[in-house]
């Protein structure tokens, strides 16, 4: 009778570890304005794209006058980030996007108003 818990139970945790490698090997990998990298008029760049929760967003950018900040909805319409929001300034930024919407921000001066923003939703 222990063995057959046993036996279950090693099962389970084999059927999750195989679910979790699977789904590790199903995320891609895009980078945010492809060769020209992430910059102004980047707003267009997530159209015709499929993106699901996982996936890793590449922003590549020169970070003496580009950064990345992660905001929410509000954040994205105003261009401006919300007390808290996660800034990355390696100027080789990977990010996993998360279920649902996921907004990014340039929060330099009048790089967001000129279109260095953009809005992923992952499936």
């Amino acid at each position: 009778m222990v063995q057959g818990r046993c036996s279950a139970v090693a099962a389970k945790v084999l059927l999750c570890c195989l679910l979790l490698h699977f789904e590790v090997a199903q995320s891609a990998s895009f980078t945010v304005g492809g060769r020209g990298g992430w910059t102004f008029n980047a707003a267009a760049w997530p159209k015709g794209k499929r993106f699901k929760a996982g996936d890793t967003l590449v922003f590549n950018y020169n970070p003496s006058i580009h950064n990345v900040v992660a905001v929410n909805r509000a954040g994205y319409k105003s261009c401006k980030a919300p007390k808290g929001a996660k800034v990355f300034k390696s100027g080789k930024d990977q990010i996993k996007l998360k279920k649902g919407q996921n907004f990014f921000i340039c929060n330099y001066i009048g790089h967001c108003q000129a279109g260095m923003k953009i809005a992923v939703t992952a499936a």
